[in-house]
């Protein structure tokens, strides 16, 4: 990956909707070295899609709620369906297993209290949980920053 990579990556990343043109002045190249170097980019999984970022609030989506959960189960039929589970609930945007004291972290964005609260209760519904909580977010400080290649990648 080299500097005109990174350009395209960052570019992308400030705006998914470039048109290929505008992309291509923006890394100083041709428009088909241009293309040629996003279909790269694809082919090795560094670019990952196209999608648009989506103002919460502006859909009534004011509270984001960062839930933590400890299970007694770490088998792989378990964990396809506490998955499934969470695919289940829309709210749910995000879903990480993680290390320490807690299984997993899942980022719900909904609507106020009740939205969080029917979430809580699509998840552990019939599911053996050893512990759930929820840490509430205040105020999002920083959000959806690019990511940088690695130095000498």
């Amino acid at each position: 990956m080299d500097k005109i990579d990174q350009e395209i990556i960052a570019a992308l990343q400030r705006d998914g909707g470039l048109s290929q043109r505008a992309l291509a002045e923006k890394a100083g190249l041709s428009q088909n070295a241009c293309w040629r170097r996003v279909q790269r980019l694809t082919d090795t999984g560094v670019l990952c899609g196209t999608t648009a970022r989506i103002g919460a609030k502006a859909l009534g989506l004011d509270l984001t709620v960062f839930m933590m959960v400890r299970t007694r189960h770490h088998n792989a039929d378990w964990a396809r369906s506490f998955r499934q589970r969470v695919e289940a609930i829309p709210e749910i945007v995000e879903m990480h297993r993680i290390g320490g004291d807690w299984d997993y972290l899942l980022k719900v964005v909904t609507k106020g209290m009740g939205g969080y609260d029917r979430v809580y209760q699509a998840l552990i519904s019939n599911l053996d949980l050893e512990k759930v909580t929820g840490f509430f977010s205040m105020e999002t400080m920083l959000e959806g920053r690019p990511l940088l290649a690695p130095a000498g990648r």
